[in-house]
């Protein structure tokens, strides 16, 4: 009997353990589930955080790979779905914000890459351009979809085709987990692989 009753004890603490792991994380008040279905295959997030600008708030990201992993070579060569979550945390014109991300990719890449990118980052940035405005609580992805692309989707809608280059979703990928991303603790966050 008591050992019956050790083993239902031990069973229901792996259970519980299990579901504690599995919870959304909340950042800022925005919850990032512990997966996503992207592209037909779930993938977990590997970690999320806040971008400061100063001492302001801008927004809350979050990544999401096909495994977990605290190594960023890793997740930039990792094949599969992959996601970056955002959402905004106060109103943000959204063209600046298209501008930022594509200064960032020039700034992070070699100029011979970036020329390779560069028609993608002038579509990405006609997209956000064209969005106007991006108010707190809006939410964008950047998804990487295996045999589609990647693809951006603002509230919940895709806008235009698929990118193909995979070239251009490691550079987006590179805004956050490059040597010179806009926050080095967001950088740390996304990347805690836990």
């Amino acid at each position: 009997m008591l050992r019956r009753s050790l083993l239902v004890s031990l069973m229901m603490g792996a259970m519980a353990w299990g579901n504690a792991y599995a919870q959304s994380v909340e950042v800022a008040g925005v919850k990032f589930e512990p997966t996503v279905n992207v592209g037909g295959t779930a993938i977990q997030l590997n970690g999320a955080g806040i971008r400061y600008k100063a001492i302001f708030k801008v927004y809350a990201a979050g990544l999401y790979l096909p495994k977990k992993t605290k190594v960023i070579s890793e997740a930039l060569a990792m094949p599969g779905a992959k996601r970056i979550t955002i959402t905004m945390l106060r109103e943000i014109d959204a063209n600046e914000l298209g501008r930022l991300f594509s200064r960032a990719i020039e700034d992070d890449i070699p100029k011979q890459d970036y020329v390779k990118v560069l028609p993608d980052v002038l579509r990405m940035s006609q997209i956000f351009s064209d969005y106007k405005t991006l108010k707190s609580g809006d939410t964008f992805t950047l998804d990487w979809i295996p045999g589609s692309g990647a693809v951006i989707s603002i509230k919940g809608k895709p806008f235009g085709e698929p990118f193909k280059n995979p070239e251009f979703y490691t550079a987006l990928m590179n805004i956050w987990l490059g040597k010179t991303p806009p926050d080095f603790k967001l950088k740390d966050a996304m990347m805690r692989g836990e």
